[in-house]
């Protein structure tokens, strides 16, 4: 196997004006674990980083387009759960739950302003998509 085959998606960096509040979102929200904090943080989830790095001039980041990263939850029931602990929480949100043929899903915005889909593929409906996932 070939080196750059072998080597595993190590951390996601985003740029927040607030630290402490975006830190409070993913560890809310996303069940991640603050394990550094300060200027910058680090955030683990699953093995995975999530690094929040404070911007000095407190103008929140502009996204791309419908740049996003998304996470996946076992049930439609999990999905409307958690879109209302979103809501209740005063989370930015950007849709409702709507289904497409993937399954169904809703954005949202963390503090900091970048884009999170949330989804289920529980309700697929259409069996093309499931040999993918």
């Amino acid at each position: 196997m070939k080196l750059h085959q072998q080597a595993k998606l190590n951390h996601l960096s985003f740029p927040t004006v607030n630290v402490a509040e975006t830190a409070a979102f993913f560890e809310k929200y996303l069940g991640c674990e603050v394990v550094a904090a300060g200027q910058h943080c680090l955030l683990k989830r699953n093995g995975f980083d999530i690094v929040l790095e404070h911007i000095e001039d407190n103008v929140e980041p502009v996204w791309p387009g419908n740049f996003h990263f998304g996470l996946e939850v076992d049930t439609l029931e999990d999905l409307q759960t958690l879109y209302q602990e979103f809501l209740d929480g005063g989370v930015r949100m950007e849709t409702g739950i709507f289904n497409n043929t993937r399954g169904s899903r809703f954005f949202c915005r963390a503090p900091g302003g970048v884009l999170i889909e949330i989804n289920t593929r529980a309700d697929m409906q259409q069996d093309q998509w499931r040999k993918l996932f």
